[in-house]
């Protein structure tokens, strides 16, 4: 019986415990300005697939844009810089998905 309360710890293995439970401090993550934040690619990819959407009228880069839309908004860390790429990536993918699936075909017949 005493075997299994020396090898299996209890009150025995905190008195041989190196560690110093009073000097531990909770972690604090490092404050960063939005200058040194990392950059969001996935709001770049959605400004850049919107922007081909609406010139090239691809309809596939028009719902990639979405997607990055919401994967940026799903980790945006800087509320005020993000949120504006954003808004511009989502307007840009709607806008290209109107023009397609709504708009005037380029050198189309007239009905």
């Amino acid at each position: 019986m005493k075997e299994a309360t020396a090898s299996g710890g209890g009150a025995t293995a905190g008195a041989n415990d190196p560690r110093q439970p009073g000097t531990a401090r909770p972690y604090a993550p490092p404050k960063l300005s939005s200058q040194d934040l990392p950059v969001d690619y996935a709001g770049f990819l959605a400004v850049v697939f919107g922007v081909v959407g609406v010139m090239l009228h691809y309809k596939v880069c028009s719902w990639i844009a979405i997607i990055f839309c919401a994967q940026s908004l799903a980790n945006m860390k800087n509320f005020e810089n993000d949120l504006k790429q954003l808004s511009m990536a989502f307007m840009f993918a709607v806008m290209g998905l109107v023009t397609n699936y709504f708009g005037p075909r380029p050198g189309g017949t007239k009905r």
